[in-house]
């Protein structure tokens, strides 16, 4: 059984999670009006993985006998001015949400619910991965530039991104 505390936790970072989805739509939209489809995809397939990781916590309140509350959010911001303010965003989003998820797991670990420390370690395994991903993308897009072949390369590269879901 989840304690108050966890539960309350864990249905906002369903919140959170929803939230990272419609946040990176619209860094997408931004990619979009820039005709770059490659880099657009990139961030349509993360807000896809953001989805799914926020139905991971759905079920698994579900699964832990508790009820999941679904509550609102705030628009996301859109007023982006070039991929590396895009990037940049993107890498202090995900340092955010790991912080977030390491918070539930403190609280897991204070709590000793074994459950929610097994379910929360993927998440931390994926934030490392998460990190990593747009750390490099924001130093490759520093590197080659706004502009230029280098820019439309990465672009091409972006396109192939493809949607798996983790863990299934």
């Amino acid at each position: 059984m989840l304690s108050e505390k966890l539960l309350a936790k864990l249905n906002e970072q369903i919140t959170h999670e929803f939230y990272s989805a419609h946040y990176y739509l619209a860094m997408a939209a931004y990619f979009k009006k820039e005709d770059l489809d490659g880099f657009a995809n990139f961030f349509i397939v993360q807000a896809e993985e953001e989805r799914f990781h926020a139905m991971k916590f759905f079920n698994f309140i579900y699964d832990q006998g508790e009820e999941a509350v679904i509550t609102g959010f705030k628009d996301p911001r859109r007023d982006f001015k070039s991929a590396e303010e895009i990037f940049t965003l993107a890498l202090e989003h995900e340092q955010l949400v790991s912080s977030l998820i390491n918070d539930l797991m403190a609280i897991a670990l204070e709590e000793k619910h074994y459950p929610s420390i097994s379910f929360l370690q993927w998440f931390i395994d994926e934030q490392v991965e998460e990190e990593a991903t747009m750390g490099k993308l924001l130093n490759q897009v520093k590197r080659v530039g706004e502009e230029g072949h280098g820019i439309l390369m990465l672009d091409r590269e972006l396109a192939a991104r493809s949607f798996t879901p983790e863990g299934e």
